[in-house]
C-alpha cells in the first residue's frame, strides 16, 4: 500500500450524523454556547455532482456548520436517499461519522486514495459560488474504526439557508 500524508497535516473536521439538525444546533448552542451554525441542504440544486460508488445517484441531506475552537464542526441530517449517512445509521445508529481533511487538490488526494486501496464511497461537489467544492468519502471505516473525508473548500459558499442562532 502506498503511503498518504492526509493526516500529517491535521484533521480539519468532525462530522457527526444527527437525528434532527434544529434539535442539535439548540443543544449545541444552549449547552457549550457553539453557535453561529450556517444550515445548507445538500442535494439538487446545491450540489451539481452527486457520486455513490463512482455512479451518479441523487440524494438530500441537511447540514450544520460550526467550530469547536479551531475545528469546523459538521452535523449531517439524512433526509432522503442510500447514502453514506444512512449506511452509518443503520450500523452504528447515530454519533461520529467522519473526520475531514482539507485537501488543496482533490483529483490528486482521490487518485492517491485509490491507489492506496480506498474505494470512494461517495463524493459531490459544486457547492461553491463559483461551482468548486468537492468532498470524498473514503472506505477506510473497517480498517480504522472511521471514516475518512476528504475536502476541497470552495472559495466562497452560498448564504446558508439558515442560521442559528437567528442574528
Amino acid at each position: 500500500m502506498n503511503k498518504l500524508d492526509f493526516l500529517n497535516k491535521k484533521v480539519d473536521q468532525i462530522g457527526f450524523v444527527v437525528r434532527d439538525i434544529y434539535q442539535a444546533v439548540r443543544e449545541y448552542y444552549t449547552t457549550f454556547g457553539i453557535g453561529g451554525w450556517k444550515i445548507y441542504t445538500y442535494g439538487p440544486p446545491l450540489l451539481k455532482v452527486m457520486k455513490r460508488f463512482g455512479k451518479p445517484f441523487s440524494y438530500r441531506a441537511r447540514i450544520a456548520l460550526s467550530y469547536f475552537g479551531e475545528t469546523r464542526i459538521e452535523l449531517i441530517q439524512n433526509l432522503e436517499g442510500d447514502t453514506v449517512y444512512s449506511d452509518f445509521i443503520n450500523a452504528h445508529g447515530y454519533g461520529i461519522h467522519h473526520l475531514g481533511i482539507y485537501v488543496p487538490d482533490i483529483d490528486a488526494a482521490m487518485k492517491e486514495a485509490e491507489e492506496a486501496g480506498f474505494a470512494i464511497l461517495m463524493e459531490g461537489g459544486g457547492f461553491g459560488l463559483d461551482g468548486d467544492g468537492y468532498f470524498a468519502y473514503l472506505d477506510t471505516d473497517a480498517l480504522y474504526g472511521t471514516t475518512y473525508e476528504l475536502i476541497q473548500r470552495p472559495l466562497r459558499r452560498h448564504d446558508p439557508e439558515d442560521v442559528y442562532p437567528q442574528e
